[in-house]
């Protein structure tokens, strides 16, 4: 009623305010969102990769040394026979056993390295000491994800080797 009574009297009326800001406020939140969800996202595939791969890797440290001085000190008596394979057999068995909740892969392997005094005559029969090279593989999560026929997963794989030198002739002697 006062607008119609200043047009009469030939007054000027400021027009109402458009509320434009509250839109424009509500749809720049939304674009963040969209662009900051992926990063997120991707971050927290990777402290979930690295926390899995941390706790493996601190089981594997603790677990490998026991079992290789429990069985590649002791080995099978195919020794005699000329088919000793050190105990690896045994050893990643049970290194596969004790890591099974944390979805890695174990590689056993091992080499005869010499040992103090091996070059006099006596000491040469006694034998050599045994290095157990113990491989710890982890492929990350999402490892084998596929949409549409596009790969998604992560294409490295962590490895973490323990190398444990035992005496095979006195049993609980590691080097």
């Amino acid at each position: 009623m006062m607008k119609k009574r200043a047009m009469r009297k030939g007054m000027l009326v400021a027009p109402a305010p458009v509320r434009i800001g509250l839109s424009e406020e509500a749809a720049q939140a939304t674009v963040e969102m969209v662009v900051v969800v992926p990063v997120l996202l991707v971050l927290a595939l990777i402290v979930f990769n690295l926390m899995r791969f941390a706790a493996a890797t601190a089981r594997f440290d603790r677990v490998a040394p026991d079992i290789v001085i429990a069985h590649g000190v002791s080995t099978s008596g195919a020794e005699g026979a000329g088919l000793d394979d050190g105990g690896m057999g045994s050893i990643q068995s049970e290194l596969e056993r004790a890591m099974e909740g944390h979805d890695v892969e174990v590689d056993v392997s091992y080499a005869d390295t010499e040992g103090e005094g091996v070059g006099t005559a006596v000491l040469s029969l006694a034998g050599a000491l045994r290095t157990y090279s113990c491989t710890m593989m982890y492929r990350p999560w999402p490892s084998g994800l596929s949409i549409a026929g596009v790969s998604m997963g992560a294409p490295a794989t962590l490895e973490h080797v323990r190398e444990v030198t035992v005496d095979p002739w006195r049993p609980g002697v590691l080097v």
